[in-house]
């Protein structure tokens, strides 16, 4: 992202707390687990044992019986062995150093590709994937991206073990669509369990500290465990991948209670970068270099510039406020983030920049992105 927002609206996932509400990354412990180093939650929201909401039996898309049949074969569960401390939470002390965890995946296609979260993944030794039939087969990691909490990985199966699930096209997501979310939680996998989407638009942060725009707010209960697991929309579609909780409390053990609160990386975010990493490059991203207020609904108004940067080059200073890029009008800090992360390092862009009372057109060449959040203004 090009941002540098150090202190964030959500937990940073490497760590901290803030007023009001902790986030957690949600891989759960395997059986054998013996002491948690993440955010325990007991998440609010529906579960297959409740009522259905009224939009599912409205007969404008599955019951959730129907979801649950159709999208549950193409979810996997994900055994992780790390060695030393992974820096994605949810990993649990082992034997010799090692630490293990668990989280969910995606068949994405019948090539043996498998969407999941990076922080699942993040330094494993060894990952394991069980299908919904018994099956285990060890997968190898294709390719992560942090800046997106995306990865792949592949199992050797045969094609007829593979059931891809579609993805839904998340820029149509509405606040109020019902979803499904399907993960092993606390190593119960094929959990399901329903809600609404709560919010869309929302930026989280990921886990080398950068945003991730457009991710989807949902109160279906996901817990640890559900990471890397798909929301489903009415129609069996995904409309992301389960990535984030936030929680109303914490211990100095780490442990928190859900609010009801949960985020999902947008499919269409997912897409874009997973046929990148199966196709072998670089995910690209593009960086500017500044700092902006930590809500994400106030003004894109600058408050730290990064020293030889491409804000710093372009005169960009603290105090100016970003009013458009290329034309595009732009309301608030997330609007910024989200805009910005549509172009590729290289190109060069416009803003509108509120600067001393007046308004100026200032041009920016887009840098590519630091691996880690920069530090320092």
């Amino acid at each position: 992202m090009q941002t540098m927002r150090r202190v964030s609206r959500w937990l940073p996932i490497i760590g901290g707390a803030i007023a009001g509400g902790v986030i957690a990354l949600i891989i759960a412990s395997s059986s054998t687990s013996t002491k948690t180093v993440t955010t325990t939650v007991v998440q609010q929201g529906s579960s297959t044992t409740s009522a259905e909401p009224t939009s599912f039996k409205s007969g404008t898309g599955l019951s959730i019986n129907q979801i649950y049949k159709a999208a549950s074969p193409g979810v996997v569960d994900i055994l992780v062995t790390a060695q030393g401390q992974n820096q994605g939470f949810g990993f649990f002390g082992g034997q010799g150093g090692t630490t293990k965890g668990e989280g969910a995946g995606v068949v994405y296609d019948t090539k043996g590709n498998i969407l999941t979260d990076e922080h699942v993944v993040a330094g494993a030794t060894s990952v394991q994937v069980n299908f919904q039939d018994g099956k285990s087969v060890p997968a190898k990691v294709v390719g992560t991206d942090p800046s997106t909490d995306v990865a792949v990985i592949h199992v050797d199966v045969d094609s007829s073990e593979l059931h891809p699930i579609p993805l839904a096209d998340s820029s149509q997501a509405q606040v109020g669509d019902p979803v499904v979310a399907i993960g092993s939680p606390f190593s119960l996998p094929e959990t399901t369990t329903t809600g609404i989407v709560s919010q869309t638009g929302r930026s989280i942060q990921a886990p080398n500290g950068y945003e991730i725009p457009g991710a989807i707010q949902t109160d279906a209960a996901i817990n640890p465990g559900n990471s890397g697991g798909p929301l489903l929309d009415a129609n069996a579609h995904v409309l992301g991948l389960n990535d984030q909780i936030e929680t109303n409390n914490q211990t100095a053990q780490g442990e928190g209670s859900s609010s009801g609160v949960g985020f999902a990386v947008p499919s269409n975010t997912v897409k874009g970068v997973a046929d990148q990493l199966i196709a072998g490059h670089k995910v690209e991203h593009s960086f500017v270099g500044v700092s902006l207020p930590n809500g994400g609904q106030s003004p894109a108004k600058i408050v730290a510039v990064k020293s030889n940067s491409p804000a710093s080059r372009a005169n960009l200073q603290v105090g100016d406020t970003v009013t458009a890029i290329n034309g595009t009008p732009i309301a608030t800090s997330d609007g910024f983030i989200a805009t910005i992360d549509k172009y590729k390092p290289g190109q060069r862009v416009t803003l509108s920049v509120q600067q001393s009372g007046q308004t100026k057109q200032v041009q920016v060449t887009l840098g590519d992105r630091p691996v880690q959040t920069p530090t320092g203004g």
